[in-house]
């Protein structure tokens, strides 16, 4: 099997186009001529080592890691600092991190220069999940704007000449916008660029974002700034739609490229006005689906590896017209040998046009966001709802 997906990822290479990165080493990112048009988002227990390789073959782009708890970097917890290894080909190395605590933020960054050589930081204010926002944490805390300046700054500040960027949504809910004043805020104390998901924290994954509060916070940002747009892109052409409408300098792809690593190498070809890849068959498909389950165990081990796998079976084959028991199957693998058995039996057919577009991963909500007693009060105290409220962060 080994052999097999090494010669069939330099056939599916060939087939969806292998394209080199366009972001060099040579001048800091996000600066002007180092900013990547695609970045990877984040995604807890998604955006690993192995599926950020498979990504990267495909398009220039920056990739970067999970969410990582700040506090459980410092406390050296075994499993964050796992989950904060790249492989050694990786470069440059981009890392994402929570935190709620400015000390914390800043310790954790000076440690994970020191420990991985980190060539870029973000910073998540934008995740709804209810563990992370009922701490103060996530889409929560940029409504408290004193201690959002606060944990910014800091971070900025020990990262030094790393840049230091962050992604966030439009706010907690309707009635609480925050989105604009967190690009004031973020402007004001360094950051190197800034991605808005064009949805509130109310919205969970619900619904449709809304990419003229990306125009706006565009307008809004000084033009020095890169500001990046996430939400609803599922192919290229909403890349660029989104970029048209928006006057964005870049987009974020989280979702969209759930089950399909080689989106970047259709992004690379629209973004540079070059007709696009064919859509992959699924023949080429379950060749890119085993590697990927490989470089899952190598990573991880035989065991977790397998697992981490599973979700990743029903993306990758989402939209193809094939049985619900071969699906089910997939998801409840125990071995790489019975998905290379699975796997035999796909049948080769082609995407459907009318299901490019098909949504992957979270469609949950709209929710009642989570959040700590009094939270809303005063939008412009500092006050740290948990102090350890990061701690639940790591691939969450």
């Amino acid at each position: 099997m080994t052999t097999e997906c090494s010669e069939a990822s330099i056939r599916l290479g060939s087939i969806l186009g292998d394209v080199n990165s366009s972001i060099t080493n040579e001048a800091r990112l996000f600066s002007p001529g180092n900013v990547p048009k695609v970045v990877l988002a984040p995604m807890a227990g998604v955006t690993n080592a192995p599926f950020r390789r498979l990504c990267r073959r495909y398009g220039g782009g920056l990739y970067v890691s999970e969410m990582i708890s700040a506090r459980a970097v410092v406390e050296g917890n075994l499993k964050t600092m796992k989950l904060t290894q790249f492989a050694e080909d990786e470069s440059p190395r981009s890392l994402q991190l929570a935190a709620v605590d400015p000390k914390i933020v800043g310790e954790a960054i000076r440690k994970l220069i020191d420990v991985e050589g980190i060539d870029h930081f973000d910073l998540n204010l934008g995740c709804p999940v209810r563990k992370v926002t009922r701490n103060g944490g996530g889409s929560a805390l940029p409504y408290k704007r004193k201690l959002l300046r606060s944990v910014l700054a800091s971070a900025v500040e020990a990262a030094g000449e790393i840049p230091v960027t962050i992604k966030f949504r439009v706010g907690i809910d309707e009635d609480h916008s925050t989105y604009l004043d967190t690009g004031a805020i973020a402007a004001d104390v360094g950051i190197a660029a800034v991605a808005l998901h064009g949805r509130t924290a109310a919205q969970f994954y619900s619904g449709t974002a809304d990419w003229s509060t990306i125009a706006k916070l565009r307008d809004a940002v000084p033009a020095e700034i890169p500001v990046y747009g996430n939400g609803d892109i599922w192919e290229a052409a909403d890349a660029l739609a989104m970029v048209e409408q928006t006057g964005c300098d870049g987009v974020v792809i989280g979702r969209g490229c759930l089950g399909r690593p080689w989106l970047f190498a259709h992004l690379e070809a629209a973004f540079a006005g070059e007709e696009l890849p064919e859509f992959p068959r699924t023949s080429e498909v379950v060749l890119l689906m085993a590697e990927h389950a490989m470089e899952l165990v190598a990573w991880f081990g035989d065991y977790k590896g397998v697992r981490e796998f599973r979700k990743h079976t029903a993306w990758y084959l989402k939209g193809y017209p094939l049985g619900g028991e071969l699906r089910r199957r997939l998801g409840m693998i125990e071995s790489l040998d019975e998905l290379d058995d699975l796997l035999a039996d796909v049948p080769d057919v082609a995407l459907p046009e009318e299901n490019r577009r098909v949504a992957r991963g979270h469609t949950k909500g709209p929710q009642v966001v989570a959040l700590p007693e009094h939270w809303l009060d005063d939008p412009y105290d500092d006050l740290i709802a948990n102090p350890e409220g990061d701690s639940a962060a790591s691939g969450g």
